[in-house]
């Protein structure tokens, strides 16, 4: 923590964005195909291309401006890897069961719409880009609450492990329930 006119300001000294999805991303198997919802200028579909080399990436953004933003960061890709679409979380332009991972890093989540596009024993990694505050954290569990009703299940994770992020299956049964 920064230390700031007499007092300590934690708002000075911050994770980097990615580091919660960076460690969520160890608990899931390589995906064939992943989505980054809420994908925003593109930093967490480009870090799962890099995670995972073999993987085929899409990122969905509501922002036209941020989806193009997204695309002009690419780069070469030939083989046509990673690309990003405008779209929203509660309406994701993708077909039924298309996915084996998908990661909400930023905006909001439809749990129905995910486990729509997922398909079944497929990962849901939500890995929000700044820790959360009171209310934050409320959101957050209701969000978990509503994951579970979709047919979600928490992975067990080691106990133990300070984290900030949830890592669910669809149709996966779980010993433990992972809090952050």
């Amino acid at each position: 923590m920064a230390r700031a006119a007499g007092r300590w300001d934690d708002r000075q000294v911050r994770a980097p964005p990615l580091t919660p999805l960076a460690a969520a991303v160890l608990h899931v198997p390589a995906p064939e195909r992943a989505l980054a919802i809420g994908c925003r200028e593109g930093d967490a579909a480009l870090f799962l291309a890099r995670e995972f080399p073999s993987a085929r990436v899409r990122g969905v953004d509501p922002s036209s401006d941020l989806i193009q933003a997204a695309v002009g960061r690419v780069g070469l890709d030939p083989e046509g890897r990673v690309a990003f679409k405008a779209g929203a979380p509660r309406r994701l332009p993708y077909p039924d069961g298309f996915f084996d991972l998908a990661a909400g890093a930023s905006g909001r989540l439809d749990p129905a719409e995910a486990a729509r596009v997922l398909r079944p024993g497929g990962h849901l990694i939500v890995a929000p880009a700044r820790r959360p505050g009171l209310r934050g954290r409320l959101a957050f569990a209701l969000l978990r609450r509503r994951l579970l009703a979709r047919g979600f299940s928490p992975l067990p994770l080691p106990d133990g492990e300070e984290r900030n992020f949830l890592v669910v299956g669809l149709g996966e049964a779980s010993g433990s329930v992972p809090s952050i």
